[in-house]
This record gives C-alpha cells, sequence and structure tokens, in this order.
C-alpha cells in the first residue's frame, strides 16, 4: 500500500484520535482500545515507513496515548481514597432502604425491651443474667453505678471489647445469609438488652449519668451494629429478591456488597472499642464535655453515612460500584494470566470450589476420620476429657484451638499435617487441571512436600492464644500460596518457600485481603453449622444407637470433634484452593508470563496483518 493510500484510509481515525486525548475526563478503557489500535498502525508504519514523516507522527501519538493511560491508572493508595469518599458512600446510598429497615427494627426492639422491663421486673434478669444485674445493684449502692467499666486496665477492656464488638457485628452481618432473617434476629436480640438495660437505670433515676457514660462509646458502637445488620439485609436481600438472577448470582453480587460495607465500619467499631476501654471509665469528665463527644460522635455517623452519601448521589458518583461480576457458567474456562481483582478472586474461587464440591466434601470426610484415629485412640482417656462442646455460638468458635493445640490429645498436630497435605493435594490437582488438562505430577513427591507449608498452617493454628486471629488474618493464605508454588513449578520445599516469598512479600495487602475474607466466610461456615446442625445430627444418632447415658456422652463427644474438624477441613480445602488462585495472579504482577505471551501474539498477528495489507 502507498503512503498516501495509507494517511488517506486512517487520517480521519487519527484525528478522532487526537481530539479524545484533548478532552477531560478520559475513559482508561478507551484509552487502552486507543493505544492497542495506535501501534497497529506504527507497527505497520515502522515497516514499510521506517524513514516518512508518518511513522513519526504515529510514535509521537502512541507516546501521547500511553502517557494518558497510565497517567490514569489508579494506585492501591488511590484506590483505598476513593473506598472512603465514593465507593463506600455509594453502597451506603444504594442500601439506604436496608438502613432504614435495620434501624427501625432496632429502635423497635430497644422500646420492647424497656416496656417488657416496665411491665415485668424479673424480664432484665432473664436478658442480662442474675450476676450481671446483682453486680450493678452493689456499684449503685457502693455510689459508683458505671465502676464496671473501671474493673480492668485499659488496654485489656479496650482490647477485649474491640474482639467482642468485631465479633456481634460480624454475626449480626452474615447471619443475614439465612434470608435477612438471621440478621433481623440478632438486631432485635441487642435491641431488647439495651432497652432493657436503659431502662433499668431510668427506673432508678440514673438515666443522666447512664446515658453520658453508655453513649460515649455506644453511639459508635450502636451505629456499627445497625449498620452491620443493614449489610446482612443487603446480603440476603439477593436470596430474597433475586430479580432476573438466579438466587446464587444475585446472592454474590449482594454479599459483595455487604462484605465492603463491613469493611467500611470495622475502623469505627475499633474505635469504640478505644473509647470504650480508655475514655468511658472516666465518669468524673464534666456532663457538657461527655455531652459534647456523644454529639460530635453522631455529628459523624448521620454526616457520614446518611447526608455525605444524599450529596455524593446528587453530585454524581465517579464511577459503578465495582466487582459486580457474575459468576462464570459451569463449563467456562477461567483465565489463569490475569491479575484479579478481590472481588474477582472470590468469585473465582467460589465457582471452582462449587465445581469441585464433592472431591473436596470426600477428600475432607477422610481428612476427619484420620484425625479422629490419632485424637481417640491412643491413651486411656475418655473423650469427654479430651474435648469440651460447650453451646452456643461464642463458646463453639472460641472452643476451635482445641483441635490444635490440646495436651489430653497430643498427637493431633501430626494429623493435621497429613490432613492439610492430602487436602491440599486434592486442591491443587484440580486447581492444575483447571489450568491444563494434562496436567500431572508424582503424588507422592507432591505429598512429601506439601508438609513443610502444611506444617507451617498447623504451627500458625496450634499457638492458641488471643493473637491467633491476627497470625490467621495476617498469613492463613501464605502457606497456600507456598504449597502451590511447590506443586505448580514442580519445586522442592525450600525452594518454593524463596520464590512464593518474592511473589507474596510486595503484595502483603492481597494476601491479607483474601486472608481476611476467608476467615469470615470460614467462621460463618464453621459458627453457624456446628452449632445448630451439629447437635441436631447428634440427637439424631441417639435416637438410632442404643447405649446408657455415659456411653452416649461419650459418642456424643466423639461425633462432636468429627463434625467439627470435618468442616474445618472444608474450610481449609477452600484457604488452599484460594492461595492457589492468589499464586497466578502474584505469578503475573512479578513476573508478567500473561502479558508476554499476549505481546509475542499481538506482534505475529501484526505482521500477519501487514503482510495481509501489503498484498492489497
Amino acid at each position: 500500500m502507498r503512503e498516501t493510500k495509507f494517511i488517506q484510509q486512517n487520517k480521519d481515525k487519527w484525528r478522532a484520535f487526537d481530539e479524545a486525548l484533548g478532552q477531560e475526563g478520559r475513559d482508561p478503557e478507551k484509552l487502552d482500545d486507543l493505544f492497542v489500535q495506535v501501534t497497529d498502525d506504527l507497527s505497520y508504519a515502522r515497516t514499510f515507513y521506517p524513514n516518512r514523516s508518518v511513522r513519526v507522527y504515529l510514535n509521537g501519538l502512541a507516546q501521547r496515548v500511553f502517557t494518558a493511560l497510565y497517567r490514569n491508572r489508579r494506585s492501591s493508595a488511590h484506590r483505598l481514597v476513593t473506598f472512603w469518599t465514593d465507593e463506600l458512600p455509594q453502597l451506603v446510598y444504594e442500601a439506604r432502604r436496608e438502613f432504614r429497615f435495620s434501624f427501625l427494627i432496632f429502635a423497635l426492639a430497644m422500646l420492647i425491651g424497656m416496656v417488657s422491663s416496665a411491665s415485668e421486673p424479673e424480664f432484665l434478669r432473664v436478658i442480662l443474667g442474675d450476676s450481671y444485674v446483682d453486680m450493678t445493684l452493689e456499684n449503685i449502692e457502693a455510689g459508683d453505678p458505671m465502676a464496671v467499666y473501671k474493673e480492668k486496665g485499659a488496654f485489656e477492656m479496650s482490647l477485649g471489647i474491640t474482639i467482642n464488638n468485631l465479633w456481634v457485628s460480624f454475626l449480626t452481618f452474615v447471619t443475614g445469609a439465612f434470608f435477612t432473617i438471621g440478621s433481623i434476629a440478632v438486631l432485635i436480640r441487642n435491641g431488647v438488652m439495651l432497652g432493657a438495660f436503659q431502662y433499668f437505670f431510668i427506673e432508678r433515676d440514673l438515666f443522666w449519668e447512664s446515658f453520658l457514660t453508655v453513649w460515649i462509646h455506644g453511639t459508635l458502637e450502636i451505629s456499627a451494629i445497625i449498620i452491620a445488620g443493614s449489610a446482612g439485609i443487603t446480603m440476603g436481600k439477593g436470596l430474597v429478591f433475586p430479580g432476573t438472577f438466579n438466587r446464587m448470582q444475585a446472592f454474590q453480587k449482594s454479599a459483595r456488597r455487604g462484605i465492603k460495607i463491613m469493611v467500611g465500619i470495622a475502623p469505627i467499631i475499633i474505635m469504640a472499642g478505644f473509647i470504650e476501654g480508655y475514655l468511658t471509665r472516666h465518669t468524673e469528665t464534666p456532663d457538657i464535655i461527655r455531652g459534647l463527644f456523644i454529639f460530635l460522635c453522631l455529628a459523624f455517623v448521620l454526616l457520614y453515612f446518611v447526608w455525605y452519601p444524599r450529596i455524593k448521589a446528587r453530585i454524581g458518583f465517579n464511577q459503578p460500584v465495582r466487582d459486580t461480576r457474575l459468576t462464570p457458567d459451569a463449563k467456562l474456562d477461567l483465565s489463569f494470566t490475569k491479575i484479579r481483582s478481590a472481588g474477582e478472586l472470590f468469585t473465582d474461587l467460589f465457582v471452582l470450589y462449587k465445581r469441585h464440591f464433592g472431591t473436596f466434601l470426600v477428600g475432607s470426610l477422610a481428612s476427619a476420620l484420620l484425625f479422629i484415629a490419632f485424637a481417640f485412640l491412643p491413651g486411656n482417656a475418655l473423650p469427654e476429657d479430651r474435648f469440651s462442646f460447650p453451646p452456643g455460638i461464642y463458646l463453639g468458635v472460641e472452643n476451635i484451638g482445641q483441635f490444635f493445640n490440646n495436651p489430653a490429645a497430643p498427637l493431633i498436630p501430626f494429623a493435621h499435617v497429613l490432613s492439610f497435605s492430602f487436602i491440599g493435594l486434592l486442591v491443587f490437582r484440580k486447581l492444575g487441571q483447571e489450568e491444563r488438562s494434562d496436567y500431572k505430577r508424582s503424588p507422592g513427591i507432591a505429598f512429601i512436600n506439601f508438609m513443610p507449608p502444611m506444617g507451617a498452617l498447623t504451627a500458625l493454628l496450634y499457638t492458641n492464644d488471643w493473637y491467633t486471629i491476627f497470625l490467621v488474618v495476617l498469613f492463613a493464605v501464605v502457606p497456600a500460596i507456598w504449597g502451590y508454588c511447590s506443586y505448580r513449578e514442580g519445586r522442592n520445599s525450600l525452594s518454593a518457600f524463596s520464590k512464593s516469598l518474592s511473589l507474596w512479600s510486595p503484595s502483603f495487602s492481597r494476601v491479607f485481603s483474601l486472608s481476611f475474607t476467608l476467615l469470615l466466610v470460614g467462621l460463618l461456615f464453621y459458627s453457624l453449622v456446628n452449632t445448630v446442625l451439629a447437635w441436631f445430627f447428634v440427637d439424631l444418632v441417639t435416637w438410632v444407637v442404643s447405649l446408657d447415658q455415659a456411653g452416649m456422652d461419650q459418642l456424643s463427644v466423639v461425633l462432636l470433634a468429627f463434625l467439627s474438624v470435618w468442616l474445618l477441613y472444608l474450610v481449609s480445602a477452600m484457604l488452599l484452593l484460594g492461595g492457589g488462585l492468589l499464586y497466578y495472579t502474584l505469578l503475573e504482577i512479578q513476573e508478567a508470563p500473561g502479558l508476554r505471551q499476549r505481546i509475542q501474539e499481538i506482534g505475529l498477528q501484526t505482521r500477519i496483518r501487514g503482510l495481509e495489507k501489503e498484498r492489497r
């Protein structure tokens, strides 16, 4: 093709590109497409007109497109800022009906608690317990009705309250997965408790003192619980009202939105815990100062969660809410050469977990049987002397540690290393086959190489102390990345550790994000199923098996231990699968194998297209 014909054929397109580059508010996606087209023309010009002005012009145009494209890329710091200034307010605004409903439910529950306490004096003891009521009465008689906030040291109290508040808010949110009913029930329960508690002081002419003391931290704390309830209702709404999607697709969209709202209130919960531990105890502070502080906290909540989203909606949000991609079809192949966002990673994880759930279920079952053998066969101790299962969600979750560090069952850490390695072999084999159908590794060698990273995961959980939860949130996914690096690249454990460290350490925020998300999902799965269905299953067994009461008590412990560990292993399969998927994202960030391949393909296509044009 002659140069003049080439210019005549493309000059309108180049002029349009020039104008697009001069516009304000350029679309990064459009710029990306523009860059591909310009470099395509530039490649043709370099081949056939290397010393002509058209090549110089296209080279300058390509540089301008490249500069504009990468100037519009958002850094992770900017992404964090826009989450608080744009994305979270948009989510709150779109869930404003759920926010109103959550507030009305809580307010109505408070009123019920106050009316019930006024009509039935014993109602408060039923709700709060005799010990708490008696302690408060003693404090009132001693002249310090708010002494309960001064019993422990500031740091210890602040840390304990923060963890408890995080758990209550988390429970309020995740129970919304039961068609919103769970979140509503938790809101009612907490509202009734608060109403009964507040009336207790009103009845004794201590309303003002209790108000200034409780609400100095309660303004943020109660607001967080109400917002967590709205997040749970938002999540469950996808199941109740799926719209044009199927229920699973609608639930995935609504769950991601709910999770983002929960991330948004985490700092508020932490701040409320700090205030309760360090400031609430100072009841000698002048009333005007405490009242002003409560007003400021309330003003912050109303401004950020009510007024600001409305103003942003009128002005216009910068962009639609991200990470609303639906689950791919079960037969659709997933890309293993792309950098996944947190939402995309969780979506693909859910797809693969559902696709191979049968394998993971059987593998977890076999691993749980192995654990039972290691836990109960050695020694002469009775099952009830090895494990305890107090009723209730809180105690059920708190006692997870007994399955990893238990002096009465000293061999269980070895059982976990073997079980995690076996589950890892199943998970990573399926993941490798998703990437390449002919993917093969020696099972024996892979199993041996899995033992060090799975031993690290076991050691993480073996700590069984107050800081274990922080270790899990920070590092739970790291052994999974280490193990999959060993499996996919055929490395030994030491070499895989070094390679995986180079992958995840520069992108630790992604590790933290996935660990935190999987922790929430895992706790939801364990706490709700274990405390509701497990006891029902045990009751069914007791109807079928004929034993005396002592024998039935021992059998119940064994059955509950088996079910608990089975559920934990199912959660571990999700953790290992998530770590394997994250490996591909980290690899693409650090080494860009997918990008290199695409560049080579573009070059090949360009040369072929150039030959076709020349022939014309």
